[in-house]
């Protein structure tokens, strides 16, 4: 019965060739990393003036006075890709010269405390959440603002630059983690840096015209790219980051993959090039004259101090994810119980799969202070759910099924699953059951929810359940690994270039 499962300027005739929007978000992803990794490696103090003069800065008045307790398990930098028209970005992305600009583009990167492993998490624009109280010019502060597009948060600061600060508040209050610096990159440093690397190798899977860009076109327009693997810079590489209409399934989360893998070219493009003295200077210039970072980061010599840190991070050890989500209606909601366990693994220093990367040598951190503890709060009254082992581990069907009885579950069947090598673990619902798998995936952290034909509702079991020993939070057992959904999406920065592109 068991369920198987060219430098930065734009040429006229390049202007002419390309369509204006006024709304073209930058989704670009690690590029701090890419950074602050290529500043490192010189070691030449007589860079130090010249890159300090590039450099902007944002206040740190603006910050929340109710920010999270900082950790010691790794460090969490906040990444935002900013569509502000100042400063030259208007002749790469259009619109208003005034225009304060929109975060259309943000992800948390975290680096783990061993320096070996790095995960981004990005944070879809229209993603639902509470924007908590912002700075305004005026020095007043602004009210909160539930159920609000997260993207709202850059530009609700109503200065030139948006306001990085409260995107930072924002997204301490949606992780419960403490950001330690925020960096913000726009148009004209992103085409810069792709410019100066030579390109970075893309995959289209169709042919994509003018009108894919900007779908206000009347006409199709002329061809921008190719189908197949070839190599952009520039306005060109800026133009597939933007491109959201002609690939794929056409979603906001299809674009977030394929710039998570732009970015990940790009990072292993300059490692395959090698980091010398005489290409470094060019690069970490045009990086730096395009970031606004917060006071933390505000020189060369503190950038090179956090660069030191990231360079012995593997390409295969460098991870690009997203938030887990689903669609409301136009809108992204955060799925839950998911989102938490996210964030609490990454605050316990967990990688992937489920290695603690704390650095730390022997013991073991206690689940109770690194992840909620949702299990007593839980109610099974008057959920049936049958249970499956799809490990080699005797005995497992029954401890869960001990679990689940002791919070009012019924359960009606244990056995083996055919599957015995499962992973992941995973709650499968029939019709109009979603809502007991979500209770049922509160004692499951990381459980991956998965809709099949029937009217049961079961629970396969994978090795992850094993680490963990017990559903209910143990001082003996240990933090989980990252959702089931998150690890499974993921991206590496060594995956091939044409590989999982496209959500749908």
């Amino acid at each position: 019965m068991s369920r198987t499962d060219e430098s930065t300027r734009v040429t006229t005739s390049d202007q002419a060739r390309r369509p204006r929007r006024r709304r073209g978000p930058l989704r670009i992803t690690l590029v701090v990393a890419l950074t602050v990794l290529l500043l490192g490696t010189a070691g030449l103090g007589w860079i130090y003036l010249k890159l300090n003069g590039n450099i902007d800065t944002f206040g740190a008045d603006g910050l929340s006075k109710d920010r999270p307790a900082g950790s010691t398990k790794g460090e969490n930098v906040l990444v935002i890709g900013s569509d502000t028209r100042t400063d030259g970005n208007s002749a790469l992305g259009g619109g208003d010269k005034g225009d304060i600009g929109r975060s259309d583009t943000a992800f948390l990167l975290h680096v783990y405390a061993d320096h070996r492993h790095a995960v981004a998490v990005s944070i879809p624009r229209d993603t639902l959440v509470t924007l908590p109280p912002c700075k305004l010019p005026d020095g007043k502060w602004t009210r909160t603002r539930p159920n609000t597009m997260f993207n709202e948060a850059y530009s609700v600061g109503q200065t030139a630059k948006g306001n990085p600060a409260c995107t930072q508040n924002t997204v301490e209050k949606l992780t419960g983690l403490r950001v330690d610096h925020t960096v913000v990159i726009d148009f004209k440093g992103f085409a810069a840096l792709t410019r100066v690397v030579g390109g970075v190798k893309v995959c289209l899977p169709q042919d994509v015209y003018e009108k894919d860009l900007n779908p206000n076109r009347a006409t199709r327009g002329g061809l921008l790219f190719k189908k197949g693997e070839q190599k952009l810079s520039g306005q060109r590489a800026l133009d597939y980051v933007r491109i959201r209409h002609g690939i794929g399934d056409g979603s906001d989360i299809g674009r977030i993959k394929r710039q998570q893998a732009f970015v990940a070219g790009l990072v292993k493009k300059v490692k395959s090039d090698g980091l010398t003295p005489t290409g470094l200077l060019p690069l970490a210039d045009a990086a730096t004259k395009s970031l606004t970072v917060d006071p933390g980061l505000g020189t060369a010599k503190r950038l090179i101090s956090f660069a030191m840190s990231l360079k012995n991070i593997d390409l295969h050890d460098t991870k690009f994810a997203t938030i887990p989500w689903r669609y409301q209606g136009e809108r992204v909601a955060i799925v839950q119980p998911d989102a938490d366990q996210l964030w609490a693994a990454l605050k316990a220093d967990r990688t992937l799969d489920g290695t603690d990367a704390g650095g730390k040598k022997g013991g073991q951190t206690t689940a109770a202070a690194t992840a909620p503890s949702t299990a007593a709060q839980v109610s099974g009254d008057g959920i049936d759910v049958a249970v499956y082992n799809g490990t080699t581990t005797r005995g497992l069907a029954s401890r869960a099924a001990t679990a689940l009885t002791e919070h009012g579950f019924t359960v009606t069947r244990t056995a083996n699953a055919v599957d015995r090598d499962r992973a992941g673990t995973v709650i499968e619902y029939g019709a109009g059951l979603r809502t007991r798998a979500q209770t049922v995936a509160r004692l499951f952290p990381g459980a991956e929810l998965k809709s099949v034909p029937g009217a049961g509702l079961d629970v396969v079991l994978g090795r992850t359940y094993t680490t963990t020993g017990s559903t209910s939070a143990s001082p003996t057992s240990t933090p989980t690994a990252l959702p089931t959904s998150v690890a499974r999406d993921a991206r590496s920065a060594d995956d091939d270039v044409c590989s999982n592109l496209s959500y749908g």
